[in-house]
């Protein structure tokens, strides 16, 4: 009870800091990644309300822990949401493998998208073994927050960093990448798509 009285004066013990601690407060085990099926992935993430708090600066660590982990076991791996290790909160852990680092974004939406979209295969941590197509935008402008609770914008024209964006913040609010299958045969398994990586490749594009 101290725990969950600590972390609902941290965050202004509102009704939203309400729904944030049921989700903070679940017995996940820093490394392990909600698959697919499990409920907690349906779930829409609350707001942070207080991004300094030392409760929260927990959380940050666990899902950048689980991603690290990610990476070792399976090589490969961007960025993870908050919700895939069962952590109720709108924020995201990302590593680009680029000269900033690991990083956190907080509250993040997006303010604008190009009309230009594009196809691609798109993979999970919580269902490593498959591959979706989907369409996303080329480009988009995320609004959120950094660690010290600093409202930022971020305007990402990289097509694989914009659908990674995407794809993270479709996890905030319970929406899967399988959600937004597209086309005939929308579904493959990474075997096959790696042992026929030509075949696949000419499904997707601009």
């Amino acid at each position: 009870m101290e725990r969950r009285a600590d972390f609902l004066r941290a965050q202004g013990s509102t009704p939203a800091a309400e729904r944030e601690y049921s989700g903070a407060d679940m017995r996940v085990g820093d490394e392990d990644v909600l698959q697919l099926g499990d409920p907690g992935l349906r779930r829409v993430a609350a707001s942070v309300e207080a991004p300094r708090a030392e409760c929260f600066r927990r959380q940050v660590a666990r899902l950048h822990h689980a991603l690290a982990a990610f990476r070792r076991e399976h090589g490969f791996g961007r960025a993870i949401a908050a919700p895939q290790i069962g952590v109720g909160l709108r924020f995201i852990a990302l590593d680009l493998d680029d000269e900033r680092g690991p990083q956190t974004i907080i509250n993040p939406r997006v303010t604008w998208r190009s009309d230009e979209r594009f196809t691609l295969w798109d993979d999970c941590m919580s269902f490593p073994s498959l591959l979706v197509r989907v369409e996303r935008h080329a480009a988009i402008t995320v609004e959120h927050l950094d660690l010290e609770g600093r409202a930022r914008t971020w305007e990402i024209e990289d097509r694989a960093v914009s659908e990674l964006l995407q794809h993270e913040l479709d996890h905030l609010d319970g929406v899967l990448a399988i959600d937004r299958a597209t086309g005939v045969n929308p579904l493959v398994s990474r075997d096959v798509f790696e042992s026929m990586s030509g075949y696949f490749a000419s499904r997707v594009g601009a």
